[in-house]
């Protein structure tokens, strides 16, 4: 299982962008997914998480309002919509999954993580 980020890049502030986070492989459902994010000599924290099902998110109190994610399990594919955004919000964003496989005749749920796609945002 490999999981593929896209949709960063440079904006003015207040712009928005959209990231995308797609799941290929060997996949037997997708649980929990999610965004996080690493800012330069900073550590990792959680943007926005997403439950199965889509009916209930969490959100960092710095995005609320602002950033919305949602998924499609179909296409086994978790976005961030980011809008008014802001300097501070330059960083590194990391895609996660809890991903159930097939492995060896038995069914294994582990945690996936995307490469990370690079959001820089110019005052």
């Amino acid at each position: 299982v490999q999981l593929q980020a896209s949709g960063g890049g440079l904006v003015q502030a207040g712009g928005s962008l959209r990231l995308s986070c797609a799941a290929f492989g060997s996949i037997v459902s997708t649980h929990d997914m999610g965004w996080y994010r690493q800012a330069p000599g900073k550590e990792r924290e959680l943007v926005a998480s997403i439950i199965t099902s889509g009916s209930n998110t969490k959100y960092a109190d710095s995005v609320k309002g602002r950033f919305t994610i949602s998924r499609d399990n179909a296409k086994n594919t978790v976005y961030l919509q980011m809008n008014s955004l802001k300097p501070e919000d330059t960083a590194v964003y990391y895609c996660y999954m809890e991903i159930m496989r097939l492995a060896w005749g038995r069914l294994v749920t582990e945690d996936y993580w995307g490469q990370g796609t690079l959001v820089t945002v110019s005052s």
